[in-house]
């Protein structure tokens, strides 16, 4: 029995290295186990700060695209004004242009008996529909008419003046 308990010393110790290779074998594979899942905690940690800060750039971008077209609607509302007012600029300038023409054909069809009279105050503010251009137009006419200028006349100013008053009276 001695022999057997021997053996079975010698096998304990044998079963026992293996044991302790197998408990080696074990806690390596533990320990790697261990390192592998903070790595992968690492790597899930790194992936939710990138997903947030995706998010957050999104949400960033999206607001600025949301005020370039606010900033666009609000540009082409301005383009939209302007170019009305500039319709509406050119319709003036063709009224003037028309009255001016008006104005030079008549004085080139009766030359010498425009030189005899003076032209009556309507006549200087045809195409006058409101106050304010009624006032534009009065200034012009006497810059031009004013009888201190070489083409001044003071029956010309004097028409034009009696024809503002009447005027100016029907547009208050």
């Amino acid at each position: 029995m001695e022999q057997s308990a021997g053996r079975m010393d010698g096998g304990d110790a044998i079963f026992a290295q293996g044991s302790v290779r197998e408990r080696e074998v074990i806690e390596d594979t533990r320990q790697a186990l261990r390192r592998e899942k903070r790595e992968i905690e690492r790597e899930r940690r790194k992936l939710e700060r990138e997903k947030r800060e995706f998010f957050r750039n999104r949400d960033f971008e999206d607001q600025r695209i949301a005020n370039e077209k606010q900033l666009f609607a609000m540009k082409w509302k301005i383009l939209e004004d302007e170019l009305e007012k500039l319709a509406d600029e050119r319709k003036q300038v063709e009224k003037q242009r028309r009255f001016y023409q008006y104005l030079n054909d008549h004085r080139e069809q009766e030359p010498r008996e425009r030189a005899a009279k003076t032209v009556r105050g309507e006549l200087f503010f045809v195409g006058v529909e409101d106050q304010q251009a009624l006032k534009k137009r009065y200034k012009d006419l006497v810059k031009i008419y004013h009888p201190d200028n070489i083409s001044g006349d003071i029956g010309t100013i004097q028409e034009i003046n009696r024809e503002y008053d009447r005027l100016q009276a029907r547009y208050m």
